[in-house]
């Protein structure tokens, strides 16, 4: 079992950068796949990015691909989500989940954080 804790949202202007931390208790995180999802006022909640194991592999929504990167340190217990060039669309609560499927689906998704809330600003 592992708990999941989200820090780092905040305000932000268009075109800033944010980086987003996921802390893990338990022995093993290292086990899991780790994920991204967002959920924007009155939609549902969906996948940003996801990171295997080891972190050597990553995959994207469209939406965030080139702008988003997803990383995590498993010395540490955290995963990671960096970023960049944001526009007010991305505006969200974003939640970290662990999964012990490769999988883009919420539903493969066991354990979530609490999410943490970014805005971006015109």
């Amino acid at each position: 079992q592992v708990q999941l804790v989200e820090s780092g949202g905040g305000l932000v202007q268009a075109g800033g950068s944010l980086r987003l931390s996921c802390a893990a208790s338990g022995r093993t995180f290292g086990s899991y796949f780790m994920g991204w999802f967002r959920q924007a006022p009155g939609k549902e909640r969906q996948f940003v990015a996801r990171i295997n194991w080891t972190g050597g592999t990553t995959s994207y929504a469209d939406s965030v691909k080139g702008r988003f990167t997803v990383s995590r340190d498993n010395a540490k217990n955290t995963a990671y989500l960096q970023m960049n060039d944001l526009k007010q669309e991305d505006t969200a609560v974003y939640y970290c989940a662990a999964s012990s499927m490769w999988s883009i689906q919420r539903g493969a998704y066991g354990y979530w954080g609490q999410g943490t809330q970014v805005t971006v600003s015109s």
